[in-house]
């Protein structure tokens, strides 16, 4: 009897013919010498597939190009604990989790892996074979809302969602990107030393004498000098900005053409110095140290048309409403008066500023609504609405307030002061939140004007500068017309 022979190299046993027909193997009792004919057996599939595994191909697997692109057909839901599309309890009950499976299912797959169709013979052959189409593949960005809250940017097809925007807030630069030495600039909290054209020229006061800085091409042009015997106390440009007035410590206000820096007349009839400006049209109003207003026409040859007596202290603030109509003027005795075109004595008065009123603003959104701020002692910023006379609102800031202006792109303001913290600070009103607090200047920040196009603000300071800030948007940006929108739906109450 032959002994099977084991090659020394392989692992499975070879078993070899014997030589003689006769020649019988030493076989367990189960087994037959029919089932080790190597005519009867049968290669397995597993075998067979690794002998033919250039020409075998999956009944279960499509195969792709030489690129591993994972198929979103081929997906297998399972491994996501996510129900198939379509799928529903058999007892009718709802699955608290089906709705988050549709939306986890809906950010990976695709919007159209939610909703399945009913298949159709027609479309059944196409369901058994699906297209190939990839979970990641290159596509062409599309703009998507600014204020979408999912990451996987299905906001608008996914149900279920809210959408609703959210008010991300806008960043303010916190440093100036500008500024200009500007000496013998004066340290007086009631002077009015800076004020800004709409044709985007600057215009200070400087000791005596007064400058333009044209903010397009940082051309210096001195306008005028006084002389020794009289300083500049304040500066005001005619809306159209062609004209400049300037009162003085002698208690005069002089006209000026800024285009050709010629003076066209001289105004007098206060006794003591001008240190309020404020046009309306052809109309001129000068505060002065004298406690009086008056009012001048600069048609007329007359100085002045009108004098405005109310206040007991100096006037050191006067400015008038968008639509021409109502006059709001601060002074020394804490007192916040409004007049009207032909008045002359104030037709509203406010008295609950505990100290000097020089920061005067009108909204230029809603009509009627008057911003005024008080001093050292009073450090806040008051809301009135003149239209109904009521006292709206009041916000402590800390410190005491020397200007306010709104801005005319969003329902917003900015606020300077003075002692103690000398900052600036951006508002959002009527909530009064704080968007940005601005420092820099190492004095009162005296001083503020604001660009033509909305978006600049420049402040003087006793520590002899000039700083440059960008502080709103612009007209056209998108936020500026969510607020302007959200803005005109409020009503002043």
């Amino acid at each position: 009897m032959d002994e099977p022979s084991v090659s020394p190299l392989g692992n499975q046993p070879t078993v070899r013919t014997p030589s003689s027909s006769s020649s019988q193997l030493n076989l367990p009792p189960n087994m037959s010498r029919s089932s080790l004919d190597l005519e009867s057996l049968t290669p397995s599939r597993h075998i067979d597939r690794m002998i033919n595994s250039n020409h075998y191909q999956s009944p279960s697997r499509t195969i792709y190009s030489d690129r591993f692109i994972p198929s979103r057909s081929g997906s297998n839901f399972a491994l996501f604990d996510i129900s198939t599309p379509g799928n529903s309890p058999a007892d009718g009950r709802e699955d608290h989790s089906s709705a988050y499976a549709t939306l986890l299912r809906t950010a990976l797959f695709g919007p159209e892996a939610g909703v399945v169709p009913p298949v159709t013979p027609e479309k059944r052959s196409l369901h058994m074979s699906p297209p190939n189409r990839n979970i990641f593949r290159y596509k062409t960005e599309t703009r998507r809302s600014m204020h979408s809250l999912s990451p996987f940017g299905f906001d608008d097809m996914v149900p279920g969602v809210n959408h609703n925007p959210v008010k991300t807030l806008r960043k303010v630069p916190r440093s100036p990107y500008k500024v200009l030495d500007a000496p013998a600039l004066q340290d007086d909290f009631y002077l009015n030393l800076v004020d800004w054209s709409s044709h985007n020229v600057l215009a200070v006061g400087l000791g005596n004498c007064v400058y333009l800085w044209n903010a397009c091409s940082s051309k210096v042009t001195k306008l005028c000098d006084l002389g020794i015997d009289d300083s500049v106390c304040s500066v005001g440009w005619a809306q159209r900005g062609t004209h400049l007035a300037v009162g003085t410590s002698n208690g005069k206000v002089q006209i000026w053409d800024a285009s050709r820096c010629r003076r066209v007349r001289t105004m007098e009839g206060h006794r003591l110095r001008v240190g309020a400006l404020a046009w309306s049209s052809s109309m001129l109003s000068s505060g002065s140290r004298d406690k009086s207003i008056l009012q001048r026409d600069i048609r007329a040859q007359e100085d002045f048309v009108n004098k405005l007596s109310g206040h007991k202290s100096e006037v050191c603030g006067l400015k008038w409403s968008y639509d021409n109509r109502e006059l709001a003027s601060g002074g020394n005795d804490n007192r916040l008066f409004v007049w009207n075109q032909h008045s002359t004595q104030p037709v509203l008065k406010y008295c609950e500023h505990t100290a000097a009123v020089k920061a005067i603003a009108w909204s230029p959104h809603l009509h009627g609504l008057l911003a005024s701020g008080g001093g050292t002692a009073d450090r806040c910023i008051r809301f009135w609405n003149t239209t109904t006379n009521s006292h709206l609102s009041c916000m402590d800031t800390g410190s005491q307030v020397c200007n306010l202006v709104w801005s005319k792109n969003v329902n917003e303001l900015v606020s300077t002061h003075g002692y103690s913290q000398n900052q600036i600070i951006v508002w959002r009103y009527p909530t009064m939140s704080k968007l940005a607090t601005l420092t820099g200047h190492s004095y009162r920040v005296l001083y503020l004007a604001i660009s033509p196009d909305g978006q600049t603000i420049v402040t003087g300071a006793g520590d002899e500068t000039l700083r440059f800030w960008n502080v709103f948007p612009s007209p056209k940006s998108q936020y500026g017309k969510v607020q302007l929108i959200a803005s005109s739906a409020r009503v002043v109450k």
